[in-house]
C-alpha cells in the first residue's frame, strides 16, 4: 500500500518519516509550497518520493492519504485524479495515534482539546500528576517535569499532532544518552523520566489518550475553507478510551455517539456526572463545591462523591476549565487529596489568566491567541466594580483559525459605559465602531504605565500568542 502524507508544512514531514521508519511505502505531497530544503533532504533520506496530486494517475492499487482534519481540500477532489485507485483516509491525528500505537502503556496519557481553555487545563492537570514527572505538549512549549522541575524540551512548538510524536522523541533523546547494552539488547528501564503525559490538540485528539478531555465548543467556527468546523474535527475525541465532556457541548453536538465510557460536567446541569453545587469567586481564590455521581473510571468502576477545593478561578470560565480537569482526575481515580493540592497549587500560567501586582496596582491578563467575542464579555464580567479599572483590549489576526467579531464585539463593549484602552490591530480595527470614550495605544507598556501612575487597577485583554507578545 502507498501512503500519501498531504501537507508538508503542520507536521507532515515528521508523520512521513515515522512511517517511512516503520517500513512503510510514503509519498508526500506539498499542500502549501512551503517544504523547507532540509526537510526536502530529510525526505530523500527516507525515499519518501514528493509529488503532485496529478501524479496520482501514474499508481495502481491500494492509496491510504493521510491529511489534517482542516485541509482544504475534499475528499472527491483527490479522489479525482485517479477514480480506480482503492482509497482509504486518515487524519493526521489518527496516523499519530497509530504510529504512537503501544506507546506508553503502562503511564496515565491525557489528551486535552476544546475551543477555550487548553492550556490551563493542561498546567492545572500538571500541578496535580507534578509527582508522576509530567510529559507535556502545549501552545507554552514541549516541557518536561523532574522531581518538581521543569526541562524545556522545545519552545516553538506548534500543538499539531506530528508534534506529540516530535515531543516524545525530545524526551526519548535527553532521557538517558547513554544506553547500558547487555548481549545486544537495550536495557531501557532508566530511559524514561516520566510517569504521565499530558497532550494539548487544537483541532481533536489521536486517541492515545487514556482519558480523553473535551472542555468546550464555545463557538463552532468553521475549518477547512469552510467545509468542516471545529466540532466535527474534536469528534475525534471519542477516539480516546475514556471521555470527558462539558455537558452542553455533548448534548448539542455528539448525543447519538456510543462510547462506553463518557462523563460529563457543568456549571449547573446536575444531570451531568459531575457539576458545582455552590461557588464563591474571588479574584484571588475562588471557593468551589463539586457533587460527582457515576463517574465510569479508566479501571471500569463506577464512583460517586463530593469535593471542595480553592482556586485560582476569577470566572465562570475558569471554574468550568477546573471541572474538566477535576473529571478528568476522577476518572483517572487519583486521589482526592491530590486534586485538591493540585489545583491549590495552580497560580495561572503567564500567556493565558494571571494575576499580578505592580505597586498599588492589580493586573489581571487575559492573553490567548484564541480569544473572541464571548471570551471578553466573561474576562470583563468577572471584574466586580468596574470603576477601579482600567479595561484595555487589544492583539493580533491571522494567529489561529478562528477569527473575532468586531461587530458583535464592539456591540458588547457599547454597552458597558466605561472608557475601553485600545492596542495593537484588533484595537486599531475596533476603534471607529464604539460609541464609547476610547484611547489608542502604539505600545501596550504605556497602558501598564498609566494603571500604575494612576494608582488604578487593570484588566488586560490581548489577543495573542504570549510568546510573541514577550519579543515586543
Amino acid at each position: 500500500m502507498n501512503n500519501l502524507v498531504i501537507d508538508l508544512t503542520h507536521g507532515g514531514v515528521k508523520i512521513a518519516i515515522s512511517l517511512a521508519k516503520k517500513g512503510k511505502n510514503v509519498l508526500a505531497y506539498d499542500l502549501y509550497n512551503t517544504l523547507k530544503p532540509i526537510d526536502g533532504k530529510m525526505l530523500a533520506i527516507y525515499n519518501i518520493e514528493i509529488i503532485k496530486l496529478e501524479d496520482l494517475a501514474g499508481f495502481r492499487g491500494d492509496m491510504n492519504v493521510i491529511c489534517p482534519i482542516h485541509m482544504p481540500l475534499t475528499f472527491d477532489e483527490i479522489k479525482s485524479h485517479n477514480p480506480d485507485l482503492n482509497y482509504t483516509f486518515q487524519t493526521h491525528h489518527e496516523a499519530v495515534g497509530e504510529i504512537l500505537s503501544g506507546w506508553g502503556d503502562d503511564i496515565i496519557k491525557i489528551e486535552v482539546s476544546g475551543v477555550k481553555g487548553k492550556t490551563t487545563s493542561v498546567f492545572m492537570l500538571k500541578e496535580i500528576l507534578i509527582d508522576e514527572n509530567p510529559l507535556i505538549l502545549s501552545s507554552l512549549g514541549a516541557l518536561l517535569y523532574e522531581d518538581r522541575k521543569e526541562i524545556i524540551l522545545k519552545k516553538d512548538i506548534s500543538i499539531t499532532p506530528a508534534n506529540i510524536k516530535e515531543t516524545v522523541d525530545l524526551a526519548y533523546k535527553i532521557a538517558n544518552p547513554v544506553c547500558k547494552i547487555s548481549e545486544g539488547v537495550v536495557e531501557s528501564e532508566n530511559l524514561r523520566k516520566y510517569n504521565s503525559a499530558i497532550f494539548e490538540s487544537s483541532l481533536g485528539v489521536t486517541g492515545i489518550g487514556d482519558v480523553g478531555l473535551l472542555l468546550n465548543i464555545s463557538e463552532d467556527y468553521p475549518i477547512a475553507g469552510g467545509k468542516s468546523s471545529a466540532s466535527k474535527a474534536k469528534e475525534q475525541i471519542f477516539n480516546c478510551g475514556c471521555v470527558c465532556i462539558q455537558k452542553e457541548a455533548f448534548d448539542r453536538y455528539y448525543s447519538k455517539i456510543k462510547h462506553e465510557k463518557v462523563n460529563t460536567f457543568s456549571l449547573t446541569d446536575e444531570s451531568s456526572n459531575l457539576y458545582l453545587t455552590h461557588v464563591e469567586y474571588s479574584l484571588d481564590r475562588t471557593h468551589a463545591d463539586i457533587e460527582y455521581k457515576e463517574v465510569k473510571t479508566v479501571n471500569g468502576n463506577i464512583i460517586s462523591g463530593n469535593l471542595s477545593l480553592e482556586a485560582f478561578a476569577p470566572g465562570p470560565h475558569h471554574i468550568s476549565n477546573l471541572l474538566g480537569v477535576v473529571l478528568t482526575c476522577i476518572s483517572l481515580e487519583i486521589d482526592s487529596d491530590k486534586i485538591i493540592k493540585g489545583i491549590e497549587n495552580y497560580k495561572g500560567i503567564p500567556g493565558r489568566t494571571n494575576r499580578k501586582i505592580i505597586e498599588n496596582s492589580t493586573i489581571i491578563e487575559e492573553i490567548n491567541p484564541g480569544l473572541n467575542t464571548q471570551a471578553i464579555k466573561e474576562s470583563i464580567n468577572m471584574i466586580d466594580d468596574l470603576n477601579d479599572y482600567y479595561i484595555s483590549i487589544g492583539g493580533d489576526y491571522g494567529i489561529t483559525c478562528e477569527e473575532i467579531d468586531e461587530e458583535k464585539l464592539a456591540d458588547f463593549l457599547n454597552t458597558l459605559n466605561h472608557e475601553i484602552l485600545l492596542t495593537g490591530e484588533l484595537g486599531s480595527s475596533i476603534a471607529s465602531k464604539l460609541n464609547i470614550d476610547c484611547k489608542y495605544y502604539d505600545n501596550y507598556p504605556g497602558i501598564y504605565d498609566l494603571a500604575v501612575k494612576n494608582n488604578k487597577n487593570l484588566i488586560f485583554i490581548y489577543r495573542s500568542d504570549y510568546r510573541k507578545l514577550q519579543q515586543r
